[in-house]
């Protein structure tokens, strides 16, 4: 099956299967959901950890706009409510993509959850 086709490269969706490609490796580590009904919205990613000495991970993507405000965005809309019962350190990652640029930047938030 194809994962990105090169006419939509710029498109939220194609965002979204380079990062669930880059964390394929930890499929033994981690579960993931995809827009996951959360708080105020859904969670574009959240990643859930099989062992508490990982933190979990809510991802936020963005596109023409800020890392900061794919962060903002986790924090407004709660998606860290579908974690409430996780007793692990929680990252909240903020990533945009630039079009005009073409480049990548990225926030990431460390919540020490206990």
């Amino acid at each position: 099956t194809e994962v990105t086709n090169p006419l939509t490269y710029n498109d939220e969706h194609c965002f979204q299967s380079a990062i669930c490609l880059a964390y394929f490796y930890a499929n033994t580590r981690y579960t993931l959901f995809k827009e996951l009904p959360t708080g105020k919205g859904y969670a574009d990613l959240v990643l859930i950890p099989y062992l508490p000495n990982i933190p979990a991970m809510v991802i936020e993507l963005k596109h023409n706009k800020s890392a900061g405000s794919a962060l903002q965005q986790i924090k407004d809309k709660n998606y860290c409510q579908a974690l409430n019962n996780y007793k692990g350190d929680l990252l909240f990652v903020g990533v945009n993509y630039d079009e005009k640029t073409k480049e990548h930047s990225c926030k990431i938030e460390r919540l020490e959850n206990e």
